[in-house]
């Protein structure tokens, strides 16, 4: 495994340079004018003054040749500047790091339900293959995974926290508010979880030494188990990282839905009020996320599956 994380470590930084590039790029590539959305950020005037966007051309360096501009942009991000938000006109970093934070406790709650409900319900499934529970099992997932957030999160609010009134509808910071957006989010998740461990486990008791000891009436429940689940459990862990990655750059419509202050709002308000530094900054917020999570999830798999660490040569 050390080879392997030696390789990861390697490869990391020109990822991480890519994709720094492309977000540095983005409003180029978009044709956003910088200068115009600085200067309407300060005063709300149809045409910028030519000499205040001149003084603004100069004050942001963009002057200067685009190599020059994105290394000194990188230089600043990997110091901790992440410069000014054209919004708020604050400091841009304690923001995202707090917007990240509760990221991330979403996420991880909604990453944490769906393997709590998603793994039991798809051994479940695979062990009466065929049977109702393997239908309504199918049913949730076909479901879960159809059905986007933004219909799935009005419908929670109507059932329970208008119709049934048990849980806050907005609001963030206690454990009643975090149920409606933890469910909605855990959704996808929870429903792929419990196909993937269906499919995993249905083909660990498909094998020949599964089969015979079943037969024999060895093992039962706990064969099953040390067998079945515990290759899907390696099958959902190499998801893992992508769930979690997807979650936190995917929960803009949960989190406006629901009023919560992380990540995905944040990115929100600023592709709204065109807030490039705060955008960019986001992006490579959940680039680099995304990136370590990966790295994360695949370790992980290594570790509780011998077969790939032989075939990875870890």
């Amino acid at each position: 495994m050390g080879g392997l994380l030696a390789r990861r470590l390697l490869t990391l930084p020109f990822v991480l340079l890519g994709a720094a590039l492309l977000i540095f790029l983005l409003p180029r590539l978009a044709g956003v004018d910088t200068v115009r959305s600085v200067l309407r950020s300060r005063v709300a005037e149809a045409e910028p003054d030519p000499e205040a966007a001149a003084r603004v051309t100069a004050e942001l360096g963009l002057d200067r040749p685009w190599p020059e501009q994105f290394l000194r942009w990188l230089g600043h991000a990997l110091q901790g500047d992440l410069g000014i938000s054209f919004a708020t006109r604050t400091p841009i970093a304690p923001q995202l790091g707090a917007a990240l934070e509760v990221s991330a406790v979403l996420s991880a709650l909604a990453l944490l339900v769906a393997g709590i409900v998603g793994i039991p319900l798809g051994v479940w499934a695979a062990r009466r293959r065929g049977g109702l529970a393997d239908r309504a099992v199918t049913g949730f997932s076909v479901v879960g995974t159809a059905v986007p957030e933004f219909v799935l999160a009005p419908v929670l609010v109507l059932l329970l926290a208008i119709a049934v009134p048990l849980f806050p509808a907005t609001g963030w910071g206690t454990p009643a508010q975090a149920v409606l957006p933890v469910l909605t989010l855990a959704a996808f998740p929870t429903a792929l979880a419990a196909q993937l461990t269906r499919a995993e486990t249905l083909d660990a008791l498909g094998r020949p030494h599964v089969t015979v000891a079943l037969a024999k009436g060895i093992g039962g429940s706990q064969l099953i188990w040390r067998h079945g689940a515990r290759l899907a459990l390696t099958g959902v862990t190499a998801l893992s990282g992508m769930f979690f990655a997807g979650l936190l750059g995917g929960a803009v419509v949960v989190e406006v839905a629901f009023g919560i202050p992380g990540l995905g709002r944040l990115l929100y308000d600023a592709v709204i009020g065109q807030d490039l530094p705060m955008l960019q900054s986001g992006l490579l917020a959940v680039v680099g996320v995304a990136v370590l999570a990966g790295v994360g999830a695949e370790l992980l798999q290594l570790a509780l599956d011998p077969v790939a660490r032989s075939e990875v040569g870890a």
